[in-house]
């Protein structure tokens, strides 16, 4: 179930196909809006941003960004020259919010059929005057040539779901068709793998990293132990080993943890199931599994269960009968 929060569209979004729990009507504040839902359970929060007090100011909507979900955010925005302004925009994408649209039929699509970095990636502006978005001043040649680089964050979700050996297997295999560079933030575990192009940072280096590989076609990032890694990251995996000791492991120590990780890149990673599994599985976590990865062998030089995970996400050369090599991206719609 869903929330409306209107104002100026409140008669448009009344006729909204959604389901709806709760809805309010007016303007309101941050501090209202935080109040009233940062303890309520809903699917998407369906914001018409007039209903914000003060939101053409950009640290308004920051302000919420940090105390909601922005995974649950769609923004109707007003076409207003300060929202529809292209730093406006890009700053809202920094903040993790890639849910926004400026008609009403785009907040029905993007119900259903949420963004990720890659939908919105062409209205990001990643240059010097966006440094403080990332925690710091961004390089002199933090430019438009980072788009051009696939970054691909994998994070555990069940403990020790493989994020690192994973990144290590991938790189390998893509390497056959790909530049590939591999990073991991605030640990030292790449150095047990003794390969080239793998590389361990902090988190102070990791903006001045992905710019200085962003000729690369594809960066590995670990980014587990990583809070900024997500805003620098085309894609996101989350990855789950489905066996029952660690699904119970988790649940136990963290009850909502599938509820947080709805309409995410769920990946089963180490997966064994068949597909009457998976689909017990998607019922019973309420999650939607993007692709499944087979048991890996670490010390084989080929590991062809990673392709087909690899083609889904648009990387068609690792297709080995080359019926992708035309076919573009799985792109979401932006209206």
């Amino acid at each position: 179930m869903n929330v409306i929060i209107a104002n100026k569209y409140r008669e448009a979004l009344s006729n909204l196909d959604v389901e709806v729990i709760n809805k309010l009507e007016g303007e309101f504040t941050v501090d209202e809006i935080i109040n009233t839902f940062q303890n309520f359970f809903f699917q998407k929060m369906i914001l018409d941003v007039t209903a914000l007090k003060n939101y053409k100011d950009i640290k308004t909507l920051q302000q919420l960004s940090l105390s909601l979900d922005v995974d649950k955010l769609v923004l109707l925005l007003d076409g207003s020259p300060e929202t529809s302004d292209p730093e406006y925009l890009s700053d809202l994408i920094s903040m993790g919010i890639y849910n926004f649209t400026m008609n009403v039929d785009g907040v029905k699509w993007l119900v259903e059929h949420p963004n990720s970095y890659r939908d919105v990636a062409q209205y990001h502006q990643l240059d010097t005057t966006h440094g403080a978005s990332y925690g710091g001043e961004a390089p002199a040649n933090y430019s438009q040539e980072f788009k051009k680089c696939s970054v691909i964050c994998f994070k555990d979700i069940t403990p020790g779901a493989g994020a690192t050996t994973l990144i290590y297997i991938a790189k390998k295999q893509l390497e056959r068709n790909y530049d590939v560079v591999a990073v991991e933030v605030d640990k030292h575990d790449f150095m047990y793998f003794d390969e080239d192009k793998m590389y361990s940072i902090t988190s102070g280096e990791l903006g001045n990293t992905i710019s200085k590989y962003s000729t690369s076609d594809i960066i590995l990032l670990d980014g587990n132990t990583s809070p900024t890694a997500d805003t620098f990251s085309s894609e996101v995996i989350y990855l789950i080993e489905p066996s029952k000791i660690q699904l119970n492991k988790l649940l136990a120590r963290d009850p909502k943890v599938f509820e947080r990780n709805k309409n995410k890149k769920i990946v089963l990673n180490q997966c064994m199931l068949n597909s009457q599994d998976i689909s017990d599985f998607e019922i019973e976590t309420g999650l939607n599994v993007f692709s499944t990865i087979p048991p890996l062998n670490d010390q084989s030089d080929e590991n062809k269960g990673l392709d087909e995970f690899f083609v889904k996400l648009g990387f068609y050369k690792q297709d080995a009968s080359n019926e992708g090599k035309d076919k573009k991206g799985i792109m979401g719609l932006f209206k």
